[in-house]
């Protein structure tokens, strides 16, 4: 009779299933004070927001209707708009950069693709659960920041077309949190080194955000009102953003908004008269176009992603990391 053992020993434990297998685990362990702590800031930040928003809703109320918001501290939602129009930003610098450029600088990288770990299979599935945690927190608090703002966005301190509401709102803070960590990420594996591709991912998020706030005007054609000299400003332009202004003659012809700024009533009007101007003309984007124009914006933003991840997995398919 064979006294060769068969079966695995008994140690008395209870072996307790893992959710997560393989790579995919390997990859939560190394990251997991990132993801833990993306998942803290959704959290936390969701119970801020309705906080902020209970807060808001309390003043207004003890206002009465239609009460403004000028004897409101708003120091609470500065604060809260502050920290998510940065949120992009730190995925980029904290996540993004250090997610490839760390574990080359450290070697990890080589001594978990010298394993039977393809580097494209190492590198694909530490981008998916990096991006997976980024969306799911860019969704989750744009989703209550815009249950918030929403409602009440007349008597809200911000327009809605600017970065502090737009970027903050719908599909645009996901999609931002995505493109800036993508563009972490593939600084991180050009420049190989950690804190110099966390340095050169600050100046770009900091330029992107530049050059985005003035890509805002440019995601929907804008409209055009016409409206007689001395009359009052339409009801339709108070929710608007204005991109241009001109008046206008009875011919159609305009002319800068300022031609008869004069010193003296007498000589406005007398240029008024000599040009034969008769008309106010706007030019603007109107509230109802927002939710196209974020969705524009987002799918170029996902684009953005779509590209440079690529470019990532294609670099490290062909090169060593």
């Amino acid at each position: 009779m064979s006294t060769t053992p068969t079966d695995t020993p008994y140690t008395g434990r209870a072996t307790r299933p893992r959710l997560l297998h393989g790579l995919n685990w390997l990859v939560v362990r190394q990251h997991r004070a990132a993801l833990l702590s993306l998942l803290g800031a959704t959290v936390l930040g969701s119970i801020w927001l309705v906080y902020e928003r209970s807060r808001m809703k309390d003043f207004m109320e003890s206002a009465g209707a239609g009460g403004m918001l000028e004897n409101f501290d708003s120091e609470g939602v500065n604060l809260v708009i502050s920290v998510l129009g940065a949120l992009p930003l730190l995925l980029a610098v904290f996540i993004g950069a250090p997610l490839i450029a760390g574990d080359q600088e450290q070697g990890t990288a080589q001594l978990v693709t010298t394993q039977s770990v393809s580097r494209l299979r190492w590198v694909a599935a530490k981008v998916a659960w990096v991006y997976g945690a980024a969306l799911v927190t860019g969704v989750v608090l744009s989703a209550v920041f815009t249950w918030w703002w929403k409602p009440d966005h007349l008597v809200f301190p911000y327009d809605w077309s600017s970065g502090s509401i737009f970027d903050n709102t719908g599909p645009v803070l996901p999609a931002l949190c995505l493109f800036l960590t993508a563009a972490g990420i593939t600084i991180g594996t050009l420049v190989r080194r950690l804190l110099p591709a966390m340095a050169t991912t600050l100046f770009f998020s900091w330029a992107a955000g530049v050059f985005w706030d003035e890509m805002i005007v440019n995601l929907a054609p804008t409209r055009t009102l016409v409206y007689p000299l001395n009359a009052d400003l339409p009801a339709r332009l108070d929710s608007s953003r204005e991109v241009d202004r001109w008046i206008g003659s009875a011919d159609g012809q305009l002319y800068g908004w300022g031609l008869c700024a004069e010193p003296t009533e007498k000589a406005s009007n007398d240029c008024i008269e000599k040009h034969g101007i008769v008309n106010n003309v706007h030019e603007y984007l109107g509230f109802d176009q927002m939710p196209a124009m974020q969705w524009t914006g987002a799918g170029i933003l996902l684009a953005g992603t779509v590209v440079l991840t690529a470019f990532v997995l294609w670099r490290v398919s062909r090169r060593p990391l």
